[in-house]
């Protein structure tokens, strides 16, 4: 039988069919995706909670475990880890690979829902979650700057104009506005202007709430016409508070302005960004698990200019951060490697060959075997990508095996003197079972590939079923179009009509066959001195893989790093904002370094005041000598200068499998139902770590070493004044947790009244005496009176990793 004989009687058929092939590729090829490497990202969705003024240890009772019970229950969750900071919930939940992210995000939903009447009913949102793997860098990261409007009116401008439309688009899990300016008002309270007035906090708390409300007041319906009902119940502006009045004394009313200061400014104080040096917002876009990091990019980019024209002139955009270039450089490299491998092949073909006619056969059936396999890749889902591409050049090599075993056996014939279609059809149904068997054993090395679990499983797939349909569609064109071609175009070359070229290569095929012949000869003579260096072959490539360093993937330079910046635990905002800028200084005066974007502030993606993250941006590859690891190195070294500041640097890579962001390269987690075990223990193990001379920047997350003002409540005196701890949780709650008491209404977005008191009260617990409750016969009382304040240790952050304590090294 002779699979081939067919095709060879019918070229018209064949050609028509291959051209199918070819246009299906080529077609194919205009709708493939580009990407970096495969889709194998887990399935994580991040759920944010903010409870201002909120302590680490409140979150993690109130907020956090309550949400922890409810989702610990989700079948499907691979993984679960929280951080509970100052005013910030974050829980990361990863599910297994096999789960739709969509399903996933049903599950969360629910648990949410269940968990909400566990939690604090002044909670001013409710929890939020984001289709989003925390630890992958945001795909584009762009800088809002103005010279002239302040940054409260440039957030709102991205609030409203920016963030919304991109989050509508397909593939977006995340933008994130960094900087904390959003606007709002600002009620600053006097404690001893209200003390004499005989107000507490409460009081004023009570009647800023009252005075702007925005509610359903129902319509007029009369028998010829109707009118819907409306007031100026709501406050706008700072400028509408001021007159507000809270009280009267002696007859006279006492106005807001009187006990405190209104202003417009922004809702979290405790909050900046910046553009290289500049003050600036900044939205961060972050990819869905298993978006194309291009198609969401294109996306955007699409949109951008629509966008910008909505702004107003004196709002600059800058987009800082293009993850997709290296992405795009990177695939043009591989095609372009494919493209030289195919060019490579087809000449030394012609080397061997000889004749034109008989290299034009696998010159054609090794494109139309790779470009036919776009067209499988289409139907399979698959993208452009580095493995993918890396399996198309390797087949390179398979494919034109085929068509030279082939078009060999065939033009053996026709030397013997038989015509060309006899000889294709002899030497077709001589060779085709040669071709089954090597195919089929191709394939085989491939099995072990497809049933491979987890990432690594995932990650190769796509690789070895990319090469294997390369591989059969070899197959296919070497049954079909090779021996066709050879049966229309091979010829008997005569030997008076050899070229100079072909008997000048032929002597040299002939002195290299009886080199081989002569080196055999010794060495089959020698076959107990050849056994013994094949074993000790055998046994240098175990100990060399053994030797050889490993590691999961390669560590890629993407033209972007991340840094991760720490200052000691008690260090306050504003010190904070200074080394943050120091730290930027020393980095933009890297030649290497093109831009960045830092920012400070307890957001979510920060966890403590006493971290930040800049994003550096390095130029491309053709102007910079340096990789971005040694970049790394030195600008490690270059920090070091910048005093009471750390900075952990890593380059940022397209693939991500944790789910939380690493300082260092490596991460070991511990995690103990006791905290006090785990707090003691941690520390120990970093010292031992540290003193490894393999190892270097060696720290861990775990910071317990805050400061933190403990009040201690006189029970019996604060009862016998009528005094609830309630009362005083309320109270400090309204002078020091920026707490939100009224909201802002408009068509476009929603605003924030914040109660404090002014800056002067909140730089130590001295102030606290200057801080009164109303007692239960109407006087006014000190909080000093029934308190005393102890200066302790506290975490900044308390982590869980399943539920339990966690610190991660």
């Amino acid at each position: 039988m002779n699979p081939s004989r067919l095709f060879i009687l019918r070229p018209v058929a064949t050609v028509l069919l291959m051209a199918a092939i070819l246009l299906a590729g080529i077609l194919a090829y205009r709708q493939l995706p580009v990407s970096a490497l495969p889709q194998v990202d887990y399935p994580t969705i991040q759920v944010l909670t903010f409870y201002p003024g909120a302590s680490p240890d409140v979150m993690a009772s109130s907020v956090t475990a309550p949400l922890e019970r409810q989702f610990g229950q989700m079948p499907g969750l691979k993984q679960m880890t929280s951080t509970s900071s100052g005013g910030s919930s974050v829980i990361t939940l990863q599910f297994s690979l096999d789960l739709s992210l969509d399903v996933a995000e049903q599950e969360v939903q629910a648990a949410i829902n269940a968990a909400t009447t566990f939690l604090p009913k002044d909670l001013p949102n409710p929890p939020v979650y984001s289709k989003v793997n925390p630890a992958d860098a945001p795909i584009l990261t762009l800088a809002l700057t103005s010279d002239t409007l302040p940054m409260p009116q440039v957030e709102d401008f991205a609030d409203t104009r920016f963030a919304q439309k991109i989050s509508q688009l397909s593939g977006v899990g995340l933008v994130s506005i960094s900087g904390g300016q959003r606007p709002a008002v600002r009620v600053q309270a006097n404690p001893t202007a209200l003390s004499a007035y005989g107000l507490t906090l409460e009081d004023l708390r009570a009647v800023v709430a009252a005075a702007n409300v925005n509610q359903a007041k129902g319509a007029f319906d009369g028998p010829r016409q109707a009118s819907i009902i409306g007031a100026n119940d709501q406050i706008l502006s700072s400028k509408e508070y001021r007159p507000l009045i809270v009280t009267y004394r002696n007859g006279a009313p006492v106005v807001l302005s009187d006990v405190a200061d209104v202003i417009d400014d922004a809702e979290n104080v405790k909050q900046a960004a910046w553009m290289n040096n500049t003050p600036a917002v900044i939205v961060n876009i972050q990819r869905q698990p298993g978006a194309n990091v291009i198609e969401v990019a294109d996306r955007i980019k699409k949109l951008l200019p629509q966008l910008e024209s909505t702004l107003p002139s004196s709002i600059h955009v800058t987009v800082l951060t293009d993850r997709t270039t290296t992405i795009r450089g990177s695939v043009k490299d591989v095609q372009f490697e494919l493209m030289l491998a195919v060019a490579l092949v087809v000449m030394v073909i012609f080397l061997f060959l000889r004749t034109f006619a008989a290299t034009v056969i696998p010159a054609a059936a090794v494109p139309l075997s790779l470009v036919g396999s776009f067209g499988a890749m289409y139907l399979l889902g698959f993208s452009l990508n580095n493995l993918t591409l890396m399996a198309l050049t390797i087949s390179t090599g398979f494919v034109v095996d085929d068509a030279i075993v082939m078009i060999e056996n065939i033009a053996r014939y026709i030397e013997q003197g038989e015509t060309p279609l006899q000889a294709a059809l002899k030497g077709s149904q001589q060779i085709g079972f040669t071709i089954l068997s090597l195919t089929v054993s191709l394939i085989a090395v491939l099995i072990p590939l497809l049933f491979m679990g987890d990432v690594v499983g995932r990650l190769f797939r796509e690789f070895a079923i990319t090469l294997g349909i390369t591989i059969l569609i070899s197959a296919a064109v070497s049954l079909t179009l090779t021996p066709m071609m050879c049966a229309r175009l091979l010829r008997r070359t005569p030997e008076k009509e050899q070229t100079a070229f072909y008997r000048a290569s032929q002597r040299v095929f002939d002195r290299a066959i009886e080199s081989y012949g002569r080196t055999l000869r010794w060495v089959l003579d020698r076959q107990k001195a050849t056994l013994l260096v094949a074993i000790g072959t055998l046994v240098l490539t175990v100990l060399l893989y053994i030797v050889v360093p490993k590691g999961f993937f390669p560590v890629q330079d993407t033209g972007v790093i991340l840094g991760i910046s720490e200052a000691p635990q008690s260090v306050s905002f504003v010190a904070m904002a200074a080394r943050q800028q120091a730290l930027a200084k020393v980095i933009l005066n890297d030649p290497a370094v093109e831009s960045l974007s830092s920012f400070i502030g307890v957001d979510g993606t920060n966890t403590t005041l006493n971290s930040g993250r800049i994003l550096i941006n390095l130029k491309p590859q053709s102007q910079r000598k340096a990789s971005a690891e040694q970049v790394i190195r030195r600008l490690q070294s270059a920090v070091t200068d910048v005093e009471g500041a750390t900075l952990f640097l890593q380059p940022v890579q397209d693939l991500t499998v944790e789910d939380r962001v690493s300082r260092t390269q490596y991460q070991y987690s511990l995690e103990d139902a006791d905290p006090k075990e785990l707090y003691t223990w941690a520390p120990k193990m970093v010292d031992t770590l540290r003193s490894l001379p393999e190892l270097r920047d060696v720290s861990s997350d775990q910071q317990d070493q805050g400061l933190q003002t403990s009040l201690m409540i006189d029970r019996s005196t604060a009862s016998r004044l009528g005094i609830t701890p309630q009362m005083i949780d309320d109270t400090l709650y309204d002078a020091f947790g920026q707490r939100v008491v009224s909201t802002i209404f408009t068509q476009l977005n929603q605003y924030r009244v914040v109660l404090e008191v002014k800056r002067d009260f909140q730089k130590g617990p001295q102030t606290l005496q200057d801080i009164y409750i109303r007692s239960a016969s109407g006087g006014q009382v000190p909080l000093s009176t029934f308190t005393q304040t102890t200066e302790t240790t506290a975490p900044l952050v308390i982590g869980h990793q399943g539920q339990f304590p966690s610190v991660t090294l």
